[in-house]
């Protein structure tokens, strides 16, 4: 039993020996210049992808910004809308109190509406150039994806000639 046992095991070795000392084929230097040369198309595709990505980026966060300057801009004239408002109410007769307040209500609801039309149409801008982002985003992808491929049937297309 202990014989089988160690042939088992010596043949378990001389099996992994025997397939860690596979010979590669050798590389051939033309071979060797087309990996380089890929990898350097691959690495300038790559490069190229971040570059437009983080441009859309910067741009989507300009859109963004504008758009929370837009608005801010709209809530503090609403703001002095309701400042008014209230302003009247307080300074209006006691029998008049009641038509103040209807106007004041009045003037703020329309304050509000146009916030509310500020904030839409600077989250529809966002929303335009995020679309336009991701977008530019795919295309770069796309793009690097393509130089890849190129290049790696480049060098598939070295080695096949020798």
């Amino acid at each position: 039993m202990n014989k089988l046992l160690a042939t088992l095991i010596a043949g378990v070795f001389a099996t992994a020996a025997h397939a860690q000392t596979a010979t590669t084929a050798p590389v051939n230097k033309d071979v060797a210049e087309a990996q380089v040369e890929a990898q350097k198309d691959i690495n300038k595709a790559q490069h190229k992808e971040a570059k437009k990505v983080a441009d859309v980026n910067e741009d989507v966060a300009k859109a963004q910004q504008k758009a929370d300057k837009k608005v801010s801009k709209a809530v503090t004239k609403a703001d002095k809308e309701y400042g008014k408002a209230a302003e009247k109410v307080a300074d209006a007769d006691p029998e008049d109190k009641l038509k103040a307040e209807a106007k004041a209500d009045k003037k703020v609801a329309k304050a509000d509406a146009k916030v509310a039309k500020a904030s839409a149409k600077a989250n529809e801008k966002v929303a335009k150039e995020v679309a336009e982002a991701d977008k530019e985003k795919a295309l770069a992808a796309a793009k690097t994806d393509e130089a890849v491929a190129k290049a790696n049937a480049d060098v598939k297309k070295e080695a096949a000639k020798h």
